[in-house]
């Protein structure tokens, strides 16, 4: 039984969700605070899109941008010898670009949640703006944050179709769970493959269980 799948597969997700957080979360306050709605419609497509792009499009995107012979992947080999395609390194980047979409709109949604009377108070009080983020907004909005961070680490988790495009399946490298999957089935080695399922779909369920958590804490907060 090969279990580097699970090992980069691990790795890969615990990565991205430290970055597709605070990502996710100053994507979301930007645009929160954002006074043309016009501007916020444009950008609130432009951090969407990845979500509704089948993956192997939104892989295809990465691949063009990071590939070895394009301005950025060629930047990186010549000046700093790092091939970014087909590396562990480009799971992770798959992984942020379809997961962030999630951790954004969940952000997003949980920041316009909060009482603006709590903002306008702190600004009388002469708060800065990220004094009321981090102290009135962070806090009220934390269970729908929670929520997001939750779903992308599991969306990120089980990423195929972008990671197949930009990061390849090669053993012991760049081939997760979802890819692990895919070659065992493809070997007719069903019982590897049903072994690979089984940890996805515990690790789906918990992320279920989480969710409905933390939406339910959020309900209460708001009856309170």
């Amino acid at each position: 039984m090969d279990y580097s799948p699970i090992l980069i597969s691990v790795k890969t997700a615990a990565l991205t969700i430290v970055v597709v957080f605070f990502l996710g979360l100053l994507a979301a306050k930007f645009v929160v605070d954002l006074r043309s709605e016009k501007l916020k419609m444009i950008l609130d497509g432009l951090f969407t899109l990845p979500l509704v792009l089948p993956p192997t499009v939104a892989g295809f995107f990465l691949l063009y941008i990071f590939g070895i012979h394009r301005p950025v992947g060629s930047f990186f080999i010549e000046y700093f010898g790092i091939k970014i395609a087909f590396s562990w390194g480009a799971t992770v980047i798959a992984a942020v670009a379809i997961s962030f979409p999630l951790m954004y709109r969940s952000a997003r949604g949980a920041l316009e949640q909060v009482d603006e009377n709590l903002i306008y108070a702190a600004k009388t009080l002469g708060f800065s703006g990220w004094r009321i983020f981090w102290e009135i907004q962070f806090p009220s909005a934390l269970p729908g944050i929670a929520s997001g961070g939750i779903l992308s680490f599991a969306r990120g988790l089980g990423e195929f179709g972008a990671t197949a495009m930009i990061a390849g399946n090669i053993a012991g490298k760049t081939r997760t769970l979802p890819l692990a999957v895919y070659s065992a089935v493809s070997a007719g080695d069903m019982e590897t493959a049903g072994f690979y399922v089984a940890i996805i779909v515990t690790v789906s369920f918990v992320v279920v269980v989480l969710m409905n958590y933390f939406t339910r804490k959020e309900k209460k907060g708001k009856r309170v």
